[in-house]
């Protein structure tokens, strides 16, 4: 089928969403199936808005910087299309003549994706639909890890880090909240900062365990008598016994996907106010990191950023083999002692909405720790860390 592609990026930003675009774009220039490449921008709002850009006419040069700077180069959205925006954008596929669509993002974009690719079924128009994964989250279904995560998750690790230096140097407790709504693979790679037995992160709380602040009070408690200082690495999603997001109390805004908006630096203030209440710390201190996990420059994780290319152009090549009408690129890590990924298509609905979790075998028995196997897991997707020293004298003590 020859014809024009459309492409669009949708949710959360990552530091490298835009090699996927630009490895979807130079497919496409590649093939002699697609004629003219449109990108629209902030998403289907764009395709409503018939605010479209010419990517085929940019120069190699250009998409190559592109590729290497954070952020969606497109804009991004976050809109759920009901059957009347479903109506008005097949109207702009038509007579654009746009035969193959993209949507690079998360569970919610493949939502998007494949509402968008039943209606063109529906609607009897020839359309090729295919979701392109991203999301720091990591919480894509059929996918051992998703572009973006290995990035965010090196952030974290460098992040956490200084803090745990800094922490080392005026002791008290640091709670640091890492993004993670539903899954706590963010939050576990904050683990990756240690190089030593007493370094911090020394407690980590995950969405997938249960959180109380008397089990959290008294976990603070041991740590600072064991290492007299502790460094806390929390998951925005942390959920009480109840199963609902802590959060969700301090929060009134909800996205178009019914997301209740969990990054603000209330829960951080709630936790270090109940161990300013309930035990002797002189020095208690709360950050949210915030959106700065999802775009900060120079801490791109190499493996990440030729990952995210990649599935870019599986999606284009899947797309104009002609063996799939819809579908999403997924990523399956292959047994051995080497890492190696394998690119596979699979249904779209196998990934739209939903979300999987931080596997229990990461997570320690007491759920305030990873084990050595998410340390495994982890390693080849963030790549080798800064290395700092501490000065043999001070070995060994508390402070």
């Amino acid at each position: 089928m020859t014809g024009n592609m459309l492409i669009a990026q949708s949710g959360g930003p990552s530091m490298v969403i835009n090699q996927s675009l630009v490895g979807a774009v130079l497919a496409a220039k590649a093939s002699s199936k697609i004629v003219e490449i449109y990108g629209a921008l902030h998403g289907i709002q764009g395709i409503l808005d018939e605010a479209f850009v010419d990517l085929r006419a940019e120069p190699e040069e250009v998409l190559l910087r592109v590729a290497q700077t954070p952020s969606s180069a497109l804009g991004s959205v976050r809109r759920k299309p009901t059957p009347e925006d479903c109506r008005a954008i097949f109207a702009v596929l038509a007579r654009r003549d746009i035969r193959y669509f993209f949507y690079i993002g998360g569970n919610d974009s493949a939502e998007t994706a494949n509402i968008i690719a039943e209606e063109a079924g529906r609607q009897g128009y020839d359309l090729r639909c295919f979701h392109i994964p991203k999301t720091i989250d990591n919480d894509l279904l059929c996918n051992d890890h998703t572009p973006g995560y290995g990035s965010a998750a090196r952030f974290v690790a460098c992040a956490v880090r200084g803090d745990d230096l800094d922490n080392r140097a005026l002791g008290g407790v640091k709670i640091d909240v890492i993004m993670g709504r539903n899954a706590g693979f963010l939050t576990a790679a904050a683990a990756l900062a240690r190089q030593d037995p007493d370094d911090g992160p020394h407690l980590l709380y995950f969405p997938e365990r249960p959180f109380t602040l008397d089990r959290f009070v008294a976990d603070v408690a041991e740590c600072m008598n064991r290492h007299g200082r502790c460094v806390v690495a929390v998951s925005e999603g942390i959920r009480g016994p109840d199963g609902r997001p802590i959060a969700e109390a301090f929060s009134t805004e909800v996205d178009a996907h019914g997301n209740r908006q969990l990054t603000t630096g209330a829960l951080g203030e709630r936790l270090a106010a109940a161990i300013r209440q309930r035990l002797n710390v002189p020095r208690v201190r709360a950050d949210t990191f915030g959106f700065i996990q999802r775009c900060f420059v120079g801490c791109v994780s190499e493996t990440d950023a030729n990952e995210a290319r990649l599935v870019g152009s599986v999606a284009v090549q899947a797309a104009v083999g002609g063996k799939y009408q819809n579908g999403t690129v997924t990523l399956t890590r292959l047994p051995g002692a080497t890492y190696q990924i394998d690119y596979a298509i699979a249904p779209l609905p196998a990934v739209a909405r939903n979300t999987r979790s931080l596997p229990d075998r990461y997570i320690n028995p007491e759920g305030n720790n990873v084990t050595g196997l998410f340390l495994d897991y982890a390693r080849p997707l963030v790549g080798p860390l800064p290395v700092t020293a501490r000065l043999n004298a001070l070995r060994g003590r508390n402070a």
